[in-house]
């Protein structure tokens, strides 16, 4: 019992860090716009909550502050790839090795020493004494409930239970109609790709500030890929993509657990799995059923610059 909570409460910890970074992903490709910088938002998202706790030890603090220069960051990417029509794939691009180039150099000072601050553990009276379960759930820090409770269901019901998340939508599906609709398209995916970004800050606040409080070059590891992956896995919803990163996130545990225990299987093998995982998720559309590829199809002008005079 003991083994299975610890791999439940790993794998809720790990599932955070994708699950917000996926989240903000969702906002940015429902309106259209392929962010592929998240890896570098991640990055510069972790340093900043480091650098503010060092400097302030409140790791809230820390954490908006890494969701404004996140926000930062995604307006950047937003005024090249929306207003400049920028081809998105090489500006996401872009923006990752800036960010992980940037993070790495101004990093060094903090490297390898412990956060000043970091989240703790809030625990929920009465829910957590429920037996395996309660100690893993209900047992976390305050961004865990955030990320898997209040976030994806607000915006769920954002997207799909409001008129404003039919316009967003319109506006990721055929923004020439949403445009002679009368629903301004070039603010909407400007606003909303700038905020998916703060929500990729978010995550490596996440990371560095709650599941591993520490700072190191190359800290990220890949996770911002990952949470791409999972957009696409997730049918570009925004329950399904929390629920996506956590089953990553039990894939990490399992990673964790098998070194810790000594398992009979080479540790870079170990590490390997959420990647292994990610490419398996992403090869499954390929050779499954039709229905499948429907449910997993994406918004149909992803990643096409909007020109209002071509219609």
């Amino acid at each position: 019992m003991e083994l299975i909570t610890g791999i439940l409460a790993t794998a809720v910890l790990a599932g955070g860090v994708l699950a917000l970074a996926a989240l903000g992903e969702v906002l940015a490709e429902r309106v259209g716009v392929v962010n592929l910088g998240v890896e570098g938002l991640m990055a510069l998202g972790g340093l900043t909550g480091i650098a503010t706790v060092a400097a302030v030890p409140s790791p809230a603090l820390g954490f908006l502050a890494a969701l404004g220069v996140g926000f930062a960051f995604g307006c950047v990417f937003a005024a090249a790839t929306v207003w400049l029509r920028a081809n998105q794939v090489l500006c996401g691009l872009a923006l990752t090795l800036l960010g992980t180039g940037l993070a790495a150099t101004l990093g060094r000072p903090y490297a390898g020493a412990p956060a000043a601050a970091a989240f703790e553990r809030v625990v929920v009276p009465v829910l957590s004494d429920i037996p395996v379960l309660g100690r893993a759930l209900f047992s976390q820090n305050l961004l865990v409930y955030l990320i898997y409770l209040v976030l994806p269901l607000a915006l769920h019901g954002l997207l799909f239970k409001t008129r404003h998340g039919l316009n967003l939508r319109a506006v990721g599906e055929n923004p020439a109609a949403a445009d002679a609709a009368g629903i301004p398209v070039t603010a909407i995916r400007f606003w909303y790709v700038a905020l998916g970004a703060s929500l990729a800050g978010g995550a490596g606040a996440y990371l560095t500030l709650a599941f591993v409080p520490s700072w190191s070059e190359g800290v990220v590891s890949g996770r911002g890929w990952i949470a791409v992956a999972l957009v696409i896995f997730s049918g570009f919803r925004p329950l399904t993509a929390a629920a996506a990163a956590l089953l990553f996130g039990a894939i990490t545990a399992l990673g964790f657990v098998g070194q810790a225990r000594g398992w009979p299987v080479a540790p870079a093998i170990l590490s390997m799995l959420p990647y292994l995982g990610t490419i398996a998720f992403i090869i499954l559309p390929v050779v499954a059923w039709r229905r499948l590829r429907t449910w997993l199809a994406a918004p149909a002008a992803l990643g096409l610059p909007y020109h209002r005079d071509v219609r």
